[in-house]
């Protein structure tokens, strides 16, 4: 049996500054590095996040140089925070937008909030219910 585990995500982005200023401000995500190098022979630029989590998953923001903005509907992110509404009004600040206001689902054990990105990728903002 082979062992695996999730390790990272990385999110395609058209303008990798703008993204990065937002997922700071939004989420207080900390660069680990940033990496210039090619897959399949498409220059690329990476940011990579530290983990928010001793042993979480690393978040990366990808841009290929030669793709000025990627679809924006091709996943939607989680992100878990203590208080659902600062994160909303971040976003807002932050150059997002608010999809579903925040809601109670008991049978998740959250309130839950929709927003998108400055770019338009969905967020699913989750504050777990005490």
């Amino acid at each position: 049996m082979m062992n695996a585990y999730f390790g990272f995500t990385k999110l395609v982005v058209g303008d990798l500054e703008k993204s990065a200023r937002f997922y700071k401000s939004v989420c207080g995500l900390t660069e680990q590095a940033r990496i210039d190098s090619a897959v399949g022979g498409r220059a690329m630029s990476e940011i990579l996040f530290n983990p928010a989590t001793a042993g979480g998953a690393t978040f990366v923001l990808l841009s290929f140089h030669d793709q000025p903005q990627p679809a924006s509907s091709e996943t939607i992110l989680g992100f878990t925070t203590t208080d659902v509404a600062a994160f909303m009004d971040r976003v807002r600040s932050a150059g997002g937008t608010i999809v579903d206001d925040i809601a109670t689902r008991p049978e998740h054990g959250v309130k839950v909030a929709i927003v998108k990105d400055s770019e338009g990728h969905m967020i699913e903002a989750v504050e777990l219910l005490g």
